[in-house]
C-alpha cells in the first residue's frame, strides 16, 4: 500500500512462492509454443542454476548464481524480522525504516544516493513485509562495485534522516486516507487480517495505521534498525552476469565487520482457526459499492499437500475462469470479479475469497460466495477440470524464474522461510502426482468451512446493515477510523 513503488522494484519478494497456483498473472502473456515448452520443462523438475552458498563468520549468509545471459547483476537482500519485530502497540516501524534505506546512506544524501543508482541506469528498492525486509536492484555487472557499496551503506549505514523520516509518515498516513476515499479495496486485507487474526502477531498492518503512524517517532526507526538489523539477519543473494570468486571476495569485505544483531526476534505460533461466523461492518455513506473479504485461517508455507493446493485453488478462484469467478461475475453478473488465495507464512496465513459489487447486490453475492465454498467442499473435481489446471499452473511456473531477478527474489524467499531446493525442482513432478483424491483431502483440510470464518464488509451500512446481521454477529465501525478494528474485536477469538 505505502511503500508500492519501492516494493515493485524488489521483485515481489514471495511473489513467486506464493501466488504459484494463485493464478497471479504474468507480465506478459507467453504464446502457445512458450507455454507448452513451459509445461514440458515443469513436468521434468525445473531445475535451480547452478550457485554457490556460504555464511560469513559474522552470521551472514550469501549466495552468487552466475547468469550470463544479459551484462546485469541482480541482487536481493532479506532481513528477517519485517513487521513482526515492531514494537508491541508500533505497527509501522520496519515499513517506515525500509522507505528510508534508500533516502541517503554513507556519504550520500536522499538525492546523491538516487543520482548514484539513476547515473548508471540501475534500481534500487525496499519494502516491508509480515516476517522481512527486503532491498532489491538490478546493475549493469560493470557496475557492480557500485552496487556493492550502495547496498553496504543503505543496510549498514542508511542516514535515517529525521525530515525524510517525517515526510515517509506523513505520506503514508496521506495514502491510507486516500485510499479510503477512492479505494477501499486496497484496504481489505488490513481490516480482514486485523479482525480475523484478533492479538495474533499477523493481525498488525505492516505499512501502520492511522493511529499507529501518528505516535511513531523518528528515534523508534533508529532504535529498529540498531537492534534489529545485523549481519545474522540477512540473506544476500546475487544473480547474473558476476565472477564468483571477485564476488565473494568483495561481499566479504563490505559485510564481513558488520555485527550481528542485538535485538531479538519474535516467536511466531500459528493462530487457531476461527469457529462459527462473525462480520465486521466498515460504514462508507454513500458507497454505490460493497467490497467484501470472506476468510479463515489456512495454511503456512511447509504445507505437504501444497500441488494439490495449487490446483485446487486455480480452479475454484486463482484465474478468470474460476469457479468463483465464473458464478459472481460470468452467470450471475453480481460482481466485477471474484478470487481466492492463501497467504502462506511460517506459520499459517489466511485464506481468503475478495470481491466487490454494487451496493445493491451484496447479500446475493456474499450468499453465492459462500455457496460456491460449500459445494467445493461436497463436489467431486471432475478429471477434465483437474486437467485443465493441472496444465494452467505446470505453464506459468517456468515463466517465473527466468530472469536473474526472479532467481535472487526466489533464492531469498528459501532462506527466509527454510526452504529446500526440492520446493523448487520437485514442484513439477509433484502436481503431475497429484489425483482428485488428494484434491478432496486438501478441500477437508485446508479450506474453510463456509459457517467458520470472518466475513469484511466495506460499503454503505444503512444499506448493508441488514445482510450482515443476518451473516452473523457484527461488529460495526466507520470507515473514517483510524485503527482497522475496534479495540474490542482486535482480543484473540
Amino acid at each position: 500500500m505505502c511503500n508500492v513503488a519501492a516494493r515493485s522494484v524488489v521483485v515481489g519478494l514471495g511473489l513467486l512462492l506464493v501466488g504459484i497456483g494463485s493464478g497471479a498473472a504474468v507480465a506478459t502473456s507467453p504464446t502457445k509454443q512458450e507455454i507448452r515448452r513451459a509445461i514440458d520443462t515443469t513436468r521434468k523438475g525445473v531445475q535451480v542454476p547452478a550457485h554457490e552458498r556460504f555464511t560469513l563468520p559474522n552470521g551472514l549468509t550469501v549466495i552468487l548464481m552466475p547468469r550470463k545471459e544479459v551484462p546485469l547483476i541482480a541482487v536481493s537482500a532479506v532481513v528477517r524480522g519485517g513487521a513482526l519485530a515492531d514494537p508491541a502497540g508500533e505497527p509501522g516501524v520496519a515499513s517506515l525504516l525500509a522507505g528510508l534505506l534508500d533516502k541517503g546512506a554513507g556519504k550520500r544524501d536522499a538525492f546523491a544516493f538516487a543520482d548514484a543508482v539513476a547515473g548508471v541506469g540501475g534500481s534500487f528498492g525496499a519494502g516491508a513485509s509480515t516476517e522481512s525486509i527486503a532491498v532489491g536492484g538490478e546493475f549493469m555487472s560493470r557496475d557492480r562495485v557500485l552496487m556493492i557499496e550502495l547496498l553496504a551503506d543503505a543496510l549498514q549505514r542508511p542516514r535515517l534522516d529525521a525530515t525524510e523520516f517525517g515526510k515517509l509518515r506523513d505520506r503514508q498516513v496521506e495514502l491510507i486516507k486516500a485510499a479510503k476515499d477512492s479505494d477501499p479495496s486496497s484496504l481489505l486485507t488490513e481490516y480482514g487480517r486485523a479482525f480475523l487474526f484478533g492479538d495474533h502477531p499477523f493481525a498488525r498492518p505492516v505499512d501502520g495505521s492511522e493511529t499507529s503512524l501518528a505516535g511513531l517517532q523518528h528515534a523508534d526507526v533508529v532504535a529498529f534498525h540498531k537492534t534489529q538489523f545485523g549481519a545474522d539477519r540477512v540473506t544476500l543473494v546475487f544473480a547474473g552476469d558476476l565472477d564468483v570468486a571477485w564476488m565473494r571476495k568483495a561481499v566479504t569485505a563490505a559485510f564481513g565487520n558488520w555485527q550481528r544483531a542485538t535485538g531479538s526476534l519474535p516467536t511466531l505460533q500459528a493462530a487457531p482457526r476461527v469457529t462459527g461466523r462473525r462480520v465486521l461492518l466498515v460504514d462508507a455513506p454513500g458507497s454505490v459499492q460493497t467490497y467484501f473479504w470472506i476468510a479463515n485461517v489456512g495454511v503456512d508455507r511447509r504445507y505437504a499437500g501444497r500441488p494439490a493446493l495449487d490446483l485446487v485453488n486455480t480452479l475454484y478462484g486463482g484465474r478468470f475462469t474460476s469457479i468463483l469467478n465464473t458464478e459472481l461475475r460470468i452467470k450471475s453478473g453480481l460482481s466485477y470479479g471474484a478470487s481466492s488465495g492463501f497467504s502462506r507464512g511460517s506459520v499459517p496465513g489466511e485464506f481468503a475469497i475478495r470481491s466487490f459489487v454494487l451496493t445493491e447486490n451484496t447479500g446475493k453475492a456474499i450468499d453465492l460466495a459462500l455457496k460456491t465454498l460449500a459445494a467445493l467442499r461436497t463436489d467431486t473435481i471432475a478429471p477434465d477440470m483437474l486437467e485443465s489446471a493441472r496444465a494452467y499452473v505446470l505453464g506459468q511456473y517456468p515463466l517465473r524464474l527466468e530472469t536473474a531477478a526472479h532467481w535472487a527474489a526466489t533464492l531469498g524467499d528459501l532462506e527466509l522461510y527454510r526452504l529446500p531446493l526440492s520446493y523448487i525442482e520437485g514442484y513439477g513432478p509433484s502436481l503431475e502426482a497429484v489425483d482428485v483424491a488428494a484434491t478432496r483431502a486438501v478441500v477437508a483440510d485446508a479450506f474453510p468451512e463456509p459457517d467458520n470464518g470472518v466475513i469484511v464488509m466495506i460499503g454503505d451500512a444503512q444499506k448493508i446493515r441488514a445482510d450482515a446481521m443476518r451473516l452473523g454477529p457484527v461488529t460495526e465501525m466507520p470507515l473514517t477510523a483510524p485503527v482497522f478494528v475496534p479495540a474490542d474485536a482486535a482480543k484473540s477469538k
